[in-house]
């Protein structure tokens, strides 16, 4: 199959898949997910991308962790554990690209990944990466920056990562990086399960002040599917490994006793594949160890998850057909408030206004929600995603 396998642009870029995990996949059925998608090897090189929906990236770039002590990341336990899973009915290929070459630097990575990134989107193929420390996110986001003049990013952290963004860029203050750094293309920020104690009250109500949303470890768990109208608004989905409960990990990752468990991590994955907008996905702040598998197997669950919701995709309707969705209108105080119901996926919006010269949006759009905010708009509550959209458009 050597004539899958063209000169790439990538090739300065990715290191290719170890030679000892193509041949454990050899020995393993033809069906696993390690001889049924196209890997980057040093035999081959990069895979013909043409027909590929979604690559694995991985970046083993941890050095402006606060706790980085010079060790190295080694993803291969991922990677055998994910090869040895089983694709469920997928249409979308798939291929995985191998690992970042890293710089000299960090800043030497964020380019190179802003590069990778950069080629991947303009083919219309989603990156999945598996990192290193999560200021990476801070590359993933710049990465859009000469396509997409607005991006709504999600994140899945027990820790806001705020920091002091006067000082240089960590995994501990990449958002304040993100929120100031020029050009200003942060238009949403959603957090999925911060734990208060993890969190200074300064960054909570600056979460608070600048309209952005943040759910609760407990609020996500009682009803996890809160989730989903938030995923469905996000061009960029992260997951802080620090979310996932201590007694999911091995003892390397150990990180709190609260958090998401195996089954609740792979649902929010999962919601974030079927979301239409979602263009890149990425889980970090992975330490490798040598002491068990149950950290790797949950993170190739967590990325089969994604699979399969990428694979699950219906698209709504443009909302041009007047068949093809129902429309409420509510008086809530002096805002009225019109809803969407499209009758394809039974899925719920809700418009924003964004005429006006100081607005952010120039066109009139539609907000991902829920059936419940309809039910509490018809009782005089007006939904807070709505509110807080409003407010950022105006800023």
């Amino acid at each position: 199959m050597a004539s899958e396998f063209l000169t790439s642009p990538f090739d300065n870029l990715l290191k290719p898949v170890d030679d000892h995990l193509i041949v454990h996949n050899e020995l393993m059925s033809s069906l696993i997910l390690g001889n049924r998608i196209k890997i980057n090897t040093s035999q081959n090189g990069i895979p013909d991308l043409d027909s590929v929906k979604i690559v694995i990236i991985g970046i083993p770039e941890n050095r402006n962790s606060v706790d980085y002590l010079g060790d190295e990341l080694n993803l291969n336990e991922i990677r055998k554990s994910f090869y040895n899973l089983y694709p469920g009915n997928w249409s979308s290929n798939i291929a995985d690209l191998g690992n970042l070459i890293l710089g000299e630097n960090v800043e030497q990575t964020y380019g190179r990944l802003i590069s990778l990134l950069s080629i991947l989107f303009e083919k219309g193929i989603i990156p999945l990466i598996v990192g290193g420390s999560h200021d990476l996110l801070y590359a993933n986001y710049r990465s859009y920056d000469s396509f997409k003049s607005t991006v709504n990013i999600v994140n899945i952290d027990s820790n806001f990562d705020l920091g002091d963004s006067s000082k240089p860029i960590n995994n501990l203050s990449y958002l304040g990086k993100i929120i100031l750094d020029e050009p200003h293309n942060l238009f949403n920020y959603s957090n999925l399960g911060f734990q208060t104690y993890h969190n200074s009250q300064e960054e909570i109500d600056l979460m608070e002040n600048l309209y952005f949303e943040s759910y609760r470890l407990g609020e996500v768990s009682s009803n996890i599917r809160l989730a989903e109208p938030v995923m469905r608004d996000a061009d960029i989905v992260s997951i802080d490994l620090k979310s996932v409960r201590a007694s999911e990990l091995s003892s390397r990752q150990k990180f709190s006793p609260n958090g998401f468990d195996g089954k609740e991590i792979c649902a929010l994955s999962r919601y974030a594949g079927i979301s239409n907008k979602v263009t890149s996905f990425g889980i970090y702040e992975y330490k490798s160890s040598n002491e068990d598998e149950i950290t790797e197997m949950l993170i190739s669950q967590i990325i089969w998850y994604f699979i399969e919701g990428v694979n699950c995709r219906v698209k709504d309707s443009d909302f041009q057909n007047e068949q093809d969705y129902n429309k409420f209108t509510v008086i809530v105080d002096e805002y009225e408030l019109v809803f969407y119901q499209n009758k394809i996926t039974s899925r719920w919006w809700i418009e924003i206004i964004g005429e006006g010269s100081n607005n952010k949006l120039k066109q009139n759009t539609l907000l991902p929600c829920t059936h419940d905010d309809y039910e509490d708009a018809k009782n005089g509550m007006i939904p807070e995603r709505w509110f807080k959209a409003i407010k950022k458009n105006v800023l």
